[in-house]
């Protein structure tokens, strides 16, 4: 499956943050099931829609459509990069390109986009299970990487 492309399986249904109140895109049940810790996986709701928060102020990572449930940064096993701006978090997690990597990468001739995306095209990205937005890394990367231009 090829991370980058749509799929049908997640529409972009768009919910209000219950405590931001801005729209999160919803995420599939299996991105919650790979990356929350055990204590939070415990009680997650399989039935309920999930909705990932990319607001950076708001401390919910994801919380159910319903609003019954919410999920912080501390119940995810990894920094979520929208959420953190330390220098090792990854902008990329299935190949580990950080932001630290990608400042380095710059005065190189390494072009961190073409390498993830050769990765993508011999199928090798998990951006379902890695990620926590649920979804393809490369609109953070190329974002970040013009930002530092």
């Amino acid at each position: 499956m090829d991370c980058c492309a749509p799929s049908n399986s997640t529409e972009a249904v768009k919910t209000e943050c219950p405590t931001c109140g801005e729209k999160g895109k919803n995420v599939q049940l299996i991105t919650l099931k790979s990356l929350l810790k055990a204590s939070a996986l415990e009680i997650i709701e399989p039935d309920n829609t999930y909705v990932f928060c990319s607001n950076p102020s708001c401390s919910i990572v994801y919380f159910s459509g319903n609003h019954s449930q919410s999920f912080v940064e501390n119940d995810i096993k990894v920094p979520v990069y929208q959420k953190n701006q330390r220098a090792d978090v990854p902008v990329c997690y299935c190949f580990d390109w950080t932001r630290e990597r990608l400042l380095q990468a710059i005065n190189t001739d390494l072009k961190p986009a073409d390498h993830i995306k050769a990765h993508v095209q011999a199928g090798r990205c998990g951006c379902e299970v890695n990620n926590p937005q649920g979804a393809c890394c490369l609109g953070n990367v190329n974002a970040f990487v013009r930002g530092l231009k």
